[in-house]
């Protein structure tokens, strides 16, 4: 069973097509690129995939249930990283673990455990009774992807996780996305960084609604004769 099957996945408001028919298939344990400039359609096929937006037409499944009908089991089953980090500012960084493992459904014993394990791994041990407000940008970047995962998903979305950070917190983010995918987590990203897609094993590429490509990196540069991932982006924008 394929972690995220879609086929034909389509979103209207009114006459306006935000997701138009795109159909793909993200293997377990991928590192899968949804690219695409602001307005893309990006957010909105994400948040249809993870059973936060009804589709209009077509079909999705992830982690094996059907987004239209086991819209809570889809959630139940996932991680979800939001564009703005799903944090609570006025609490502290211990408080927010031990809140986001409580709606995971974990126990106490498993809470504490995990809390003690991630603060460790993170190197935040010492910043364990500050208020998010008061951590760096890229601190509470990475603490919301760690919290995603708390309680071990199969699948975690990440809907622009690298926003306003700099370049050295980006990679800093990624080797913890690389550290997931190793062990076996697939992980769905959505950037409008070019760059970042050569961080993928696959990319898709959204232009107004659509699929225009999706390939490795490798691949699609060869595809289009670019040096770069944003030489091939460009090119298809321009193309539209």
């Amino acid at each position: 069973m394929q972690p995220i099957v879609t086929n034909a996945l389509t979103k209207k408001f009114g006459s306006f097509i935000a997701t138009n028919a795109i159909t793909f298939e993200v293997k377990q344990g991928e590192i899968f690129g949804f690219l695409g400039a602001n307005g893309a359609g990006k957010t909105t096929a994400m948040r249809m995939l993870c059973g936060l937006l009804r589709p209009s037409s077509g079909t999705a499944k992830v982690a094996g249930y059907d987004v239209y009908t086991q819209a809570d089991k889809v959630k139940q089953n996932i991680g979800y990283m939001s564009q703005r980090f799903s944090l609570y500012e006025d609490l502290k960084v211990k408080e927010n673990i031990r809140f986001y493992g409580g709606i995971y459904g974990l126990r106490n014993g498993e809470i504490k455990e995990k809390t003690e394990r991630l603060l460790q791994k993170l190197g935040m041990e010492a910043e364990a009774d500050q208020l998010v407000s008061a951590l760096p940008l890229g601190w509470k970047q990475k603490l919301a992807f760690s919290v995603a995962i708390l309680h071990d998903p199969s699948i975690v979305f990440l809907d622009e996780p690298t926003g306003g950070v700099d370049p050295v917190t980006r990679r800093q983010f990624w080797d913890l996305i690389y550290e997931a995918a190793n062990r076996g987590v697939t992980v769905f990203v959505t950037t409008h960084y070019m760059d970042e897609a050569e961080y993928c094993d696959r990319v898709s590429i959204m232009v107004d609604g659509r699929i225009q490509a999706l390939d490795t990196p490798r691949q699609l540069k060869a595809q289009f004769g670019a040096e770069s991932m944003d030489d091939v982006f460009l090119q298809l924008a321009r193309g539209k």
